[in-house]
């Protein structure tokens, strides 16, 4: 008499189930030994992947693999990229040298790298007009907006819908009532802060609109993934506005009274094309709609003095450029490193940056608001603070109002500023928009600004840091080991 099915299948199981681990464990750690590029990391996750069976493996597929990089060449890696400039004359060494002010050559290997970073080579005859509060910025804006006689193209994450965004949006209707090309685009979390939604009025101002990347979640969160962080606004392809401020009630017209401080910055010259190519490839992607022409991309003349370029960054094609280009900026350091940053959680490698930086000599300041308004980030940050401050670097905390401004100034010569701060959500998560630039015109302006910044704020020293209570500084280790997600 034959056994019946059932216990055949009984005996092979085991076998089976022993077969089914051994691949699936082979097949996680050939992707960790393929893909990881930090061997500590692999080594963890190879041990893992065979000390927990079946479990390991399942950890590493569920939180080991990069979906973040994946899908965002899955959502934006099909449609066709805007066409970026090739390698030209200007990228040369003796090219470079030739278009960076005196007091900046020695930063030309800085300019190779993120022509080599970015495919745009820098290009010179700009004008850079920071504003360091809202009071200054959002009246700018609006002249810009009703300036326009052709197109407007905007693009920002936060555009909410109390008094502040009520007369952007009248603005931007006045603007379609003069037959200009309109062009808005917001993220769709951006879009969600406040209630109604500004997308219903645009719309019934008829002012073309578009959301970024629509998501599925009801709410808002302040850790999400995939936004479209950039702020950007182009008038007439001629006249460029960016940096870090949204459009948003707590940077209105009583910025330095409430609310918070941040810095924005308008631009003229032919580094606008750089802005204006950027929102052409994002609202191209969002809508399917190709910009082009003339009345979106004028040839450009020369502004002011200033060598400029704009550096686009995100978890696409673009991935690791921000990165690269701050560690690049901290090699070239011969004197001093200026950091203002709303979020602080550099990596090891920013971390052992800044720290050569300090050692050769450079004076590295680093300016953090006192109070954060996310909490698990400001516990995550103090807790890596001592590893800067054992090396030479000097941490400052800005007392409220709470500042988002995101400035970087190398040697008086260089500066970086835009929509990124120094942390893994705009290194890896996020897309973002900055602006570099060789002019010691510009730096001193900004230098003026951080020194007066520095003025009010307290210096954090070593002690304070250590001195922390036995709960406290758990709590920050704890809260520092989510610093990917944050």
């Amino acid at each position: 008499m034959n056994p019946p099915v059932w216990a055949s299948l009984a005996g092979i199981w085991p076998h089976v189930a022993a077969v089914s681990m051994v691949a699936l464990a082979l097949a996680a750690s050939a992707h960790a030994v393929l893909t990881k590029r930090d061997s500590r990391s692999v080594i963890g996750w190879v041990g893992l992947i065979w000390l927990a069976p079946f479990v390991g493996s399942l950890l590493y597929v569920l939180l080991g693999i990069n979906r973040i990089h994946r899908r965002a060449h899955a959502l934006r890696g099909a449609r066709l990229r805007m066409p970026r400039e090739g390698k030209r004359e200007e990228g040369s060494s003796e090219a470079l040298a030739r278009i960076l002010p005196p007091e900046s050559r020695h930063l030309a290997s800085q300019a190779r790298l993120v022509d080599a970073l970015t495919g745009m080579p820098p290009v010179a005859g700009n004008r850079l007009t920071p504003f360091p509060a809202g009071a200054q910025a959002y009246p700018a804006m609006l002249e810009g907006i009703d300036s326009a006689t052709r197109t407007l193209a905007f693009s920002t994450y936060i555009f909410s819908s109390g008094d502040t965004g009520q007369r952007f949006v009248e603005a931007l209707a006045r603007a379609v009532r003069r037959k200009v090309e309109v062009r808005v685009l917001i993220d769709d979390i951006g879009a969600r802060y406040s209630l109604p939604s500004i997308v219903s009025g645009l719309r019934r101002a008829q002012v073309p609109v578009a959301r970024f990347l629509p998501a599925l979640l009801p709410v808002k969160l302040p850790y999400f993934n995939l936004r479209n962080h950039r702020k950007l606004l182009v008038a007439d392809g001629k006249v460029g506005f960016t940096g870090g401020m949204n459009i948003q009630e707590t940077a209105h017209f009583r910025f330095e009274q409430e609310g918070i401080q941040d810095l924005h910055c308008r631009i003229e010259g032919p580094v606008v094309a750089h802005l204006q190519r950027v929102f052409a490839d994002d609202w191209r992607f969002t809508t399917g709609e190709t910009l082009e022409g003339e009345a979106w991309f004028p040839e450009l003349q020369p502004q002011g003095g200033a060598v400029a370029r704009g550096i686009p960054d995100g978890p696409d094609d673009d991935s690791d450029t921000l990165r690269l280009t701050i560690l690049g900026a901290l090699a070239c350091a011969r004197s001093s490193v200026k950091v203002v940053t709303p979020y602080f959680l550099p990596d090891d490698a920013l971390i052992n940056a800044l720290n050569v930086a300090a050692m050769r000599g450079v004076a590295v300041d680093i300016l953090l608001p006192a109070r954060n308004n996310l909490r698990m980030v400001q516990w995550a940050s103090t807790a890596l603070l001592w590893q800067l401050l054992q090396r030479g670097c000097r941490i400052w905390l800005s007392p409220l109002p709470f500042d988002h401004s995101k400035i970087l100034v190398v040697d008086h010569a260089w500066t970086l500023l835009g929509s990124s701060n120094w942390d893994p959500r705009s290194f890896r998560l996020n897309f973002e928009f900055d602006v570099e630039c060789y002019d010691p015109g510009l730096a001193g302006t900004l230098e003026a600004l951080i020194e007066a910044k520095l003025r009010s704020a307290s210096p954090l020293s070593l002690a304070l840091v250590d001195g922390r209570g036995l709960p406290v500084r758990l709590r920050d280790g704890i809260a520092r080991l989510f610093t990917p997600y944050l």
